[in-house]
């Protein structure tokens, strides 16, 4: 699968809803985790900002990479961010897009106060 890394260096990244795990079996509720780590995977949407445009990324992250509290609006660090296009066919309709995952979501406001 192709994996298109991403500069968050010129970015304003903050939290936009806090980590929750990631579900991958909606029927079962069963929480998604890494292949090679087993670790669980997190969701975190982000509010990223650059250049005067904001967008909402949803964010998997191992749940050993959620790093401080994070509280919606805190501002983070996005560490080894990569996009993946994806595409699937489900009842005959294709469906596309983007999906996006760090190896590390850290508070910069915790990374202050120590």
């Amino acid at each position: 699968m192709r994996q298109i890394p991403v500069d968050t260096s010129a970015a304003l990244v903050m939290v936009a809803q806090p980590p929750t795990p990631k579900i991958a079996n909606r029927q079962t509720g069963e929480i998604a985790t890494d292949r090679e780590t087993g670790a669980t995977l997190m969701t975190v949407d982000v509010m990223f900002v650059m250049d005067g445009n904001a967008e909402i990324l949803n964010l998997t992250v191992p749940q050993t990479g959620v790093s401080g509290e994070l509280a919606m609006g805190t501002p983070v660090a996005l560490t080894g961010v990569v996009a993946r296009p994806w595409e699937n066919e489900f009842n005959g309709q294709k469906r596309h897009g983007i999906s996006f995952r760090a190896v590390a979501v850290t508070s910069l406001t915790a990374a202050k106060a120590a």
